[in-house]
């Protein structure tokens, strides 16, 4: 598939110290694209080296297929964006402050502006507003007038940066629910944030950064594959214990109360399961156990989130 954001070796650094140091990204179009890492691992540094705010120290930037920032009027003409936080003129209403960010655009016909405006409120949930000014807006709202303001001129790619900051549960969900509309719609989103169970329920690829350098990149399917062990509840973990050591030769056991962690040499579950229904045991639950992206980030990192160098 077509690459909508592409960089090579791309290097940020102030003084000897490199913020981000030798990223290499591939975000193809029509992704959901997850971009992970802790606070202060060199996220947003990045997204404004993407987006043309910050010059890099080496490397390379490719923007739908266009060259950053030798190209930026032409290839940011087609990007949305949300960086640290929306900006908009406080006495002003939500409307009236759309209104002035589109007239402010190339290419944006007056004619269709009401028209566009109205859409843009109404998919991030503020079509009741009115006339109501932006400084009584609490944080959430003024973060969905934010996500507003980048879906007005309909774009290609969309570029956010802790998007769901200040929203409450049910706000969240409306947008992780847009999120996934807007790549049904063709419109690829690129989603940084430092909340991993958010990227995981949502997005389709992912890249994990540590300390400014990659230390994964790829489907969500396969960051979070099965580990190959099976996870067992039962009201008789002593017998299960025994029956699981007898079926499999070199099976290893972690029990822990009525809970045990299995690793069963590669044999089906169904096969692990009828043999302890079969002897009896009382089988609550077995499931193969699957990672979080938690869990894959800590394996590559370490508890200390640093990556490996």
């Amino acid at each position: 598939m077509t690459e909508v954001i592409r960089t090579a070796g791309l290097t940020k650094c102030y003084g000897d110290t490199p913020v981000v140091d030798h990223l290499d990204l591939e975000v193809r179009g029509g992704d959901l694209f997850g971009f992970l890492g802790p606070n202060g691992s060199g996220k947003t540094t990045t997204i404004r080296m993407l987006l043309g705010l910050v010059h890099p120290t080496g490397g390379s930037i490719e923007l739908l297929g266009q060259p950053m920032p030798k190209q930026a009027h032409s290839a940011l003409a087609q990007v949305g964006t949300l960086v640290e936080g929306p900006a908009f003129y406080p006495a002003m209403s939500g409307r009236r402050n759309l209104g002035m960010f589109d007239a402010a655009g190339a290419n944006g016909s007056r004619r269709t502006r009401p028209a566009r405006i109205d859409d843009a409120l109404e998919r991030v949930g503020l079509s009741h507003v009115g006339r109501k000014p932006v400084k009584a807006y609490s944080l959430g709202m003024r973060q969905r007038l934010g996500l507003a303001a980048a879906l007005i001129r309909k774009p290609k790619l969309l570029v956010l940066d802790e998007p769901t900051n200040g929203l409450d549960p049910q706000g969240i969900h409306e947008i992780r629910s847009l999120f996934v509309e807007l790549v049904q719609d063709g419109t690829t989103v690129f989603l940084s944030s430092h909340l991993l169970a958010e990227i995981e329920l949502i997005c389709t690829r992912a890249a994990m950064l540590a300390n400014g350098r990659l230390v994964a990149q790829d489907s969500m399917e396969r960051l979070l594959a099965p580990t190959g062990r099976l996870l067992l509840d039962t009201l008789d973990p002593i017998e299960a214990e025994s029956v699981i050591r007898s079926l499999v030769h070199g099976a290893t056991v972690e029990r822990t109360g009525e809970h045990l962690l299995v690793s069963v040499n590669g044999m089906p579950p169904e096969q692990v399961n009828a043999a302890l229904v079969g002897a009896g045991v009382r089988v609550r639950e077995l499931v193969r156990q699957r990672r979080t992206l938690e869990d894959a980030f800590l394996g590559l990192t370490g508890d200390s989130g640093d990556a490996a160098r």
